[in-house]
């Protein structure tokens, strides 16, 4: 990679910075000073310092927020605000990308990361990588409900959902559900509950394969993931 990408990327600058510092002498390649921004540098092995700190180098980053309502979940949005928006600007340095969407209204777990490749494996359909909600009902969910989706629901488009999983947490005009599902069609859990004429009031996603919402995280909070974390959704990948 070229010197003045590697550090423009660490954070160091812009490319137009990166050059001022090398033309002052403040960075060093495996201990020797260098003035050129266009050389070539193994980010993997060789030692870039700049005013004697090393860079480490990263190529993914993996967050997770708790998105709050409200949020677009894209990385820009010339009405809202969105998910990225809301990120640090030593993280949107690496440019991450929501995984998947959840709805502007809807809260809960959000992965955010560059990795294009393990956020298409997470979201492909022959991955079956399950989703877990909780959600308010308006309408009383009842057996009868949670053998629909156990069956399928056929939404208002005539496409039919695969099987969701469906636990009743109280049962009443106002209901309470945990729900899990295995594609991310738009707005589908709405859908599904409109297909059996009932309303979902408030979502919450709480899980994302063995990705659990960190119940510390308040809304609009944000962490990376932990390497046993990251390690747990790859192997969600592998299962099919």
């Amino acid at each position: 990679m070229r010197l003045d990408k590697l550090l423009a990327n660490m954070g160091f600058g812009s490319r137009k910075e990166v050059k001022g510092l090398l033309k002052k002498g403040a960075i060093t390649v495996n201990g020797t000073p260098v003035k050129s921004p266009s050389i070539h540098v193994d980010e993997n092995k060789d030692n870039v310092q700049v005013n004697g700190e090393t860079v480490e180098y990263r190529e993914f980053i993996y967050l997770m927020m708790h998105k709050p309502p409200g949020l677009v979940s894209a990385t820009e949005d010339k009405r809202d605000e969105t998910v990225v928006d809301i990120l640090q600007p030593e993280d949107r340095l690496f440019e991450p990308f929501p995984v998947g969407r959840l709805d502007k209204d809807t809260e809960g777990l959000l992965l955010l990361t560059n990795d294009g490749t393990l956020s298409h494996q997470l979201l492909s359909p022959k991955k079956h990588v399950q989703k877990l909600y909780y959600a308010k009902i308006n309408g009383e969910v009842t057996e009868k409900t949670i053998k629909q989706f156990e069956a399928g629901v056929t939404l208002d488009d005539e496409y039919v959902t695969k099987p969701a999983i469906l636990k009743i947490l109280e049962a009443g005009p106002v209901s309470e559900i945990e729900i899990i599902i295995t594609e991310g069609k738009f707005h589908q859990i709405k859908r599904m509950f409109e297909a059996v004429e009932m309303e979902v009031t408030y979502l919450k996603r709480l899980q994302m394969g063995s990705l659990k919402l960190d119940e510390d995280l308040q809304l609009g909070e944000y962490r990376e993931l932990s390497d046993e974390e990251l390690n747990s959704l790859i192997e969600d990948t592998k299962k099919s």
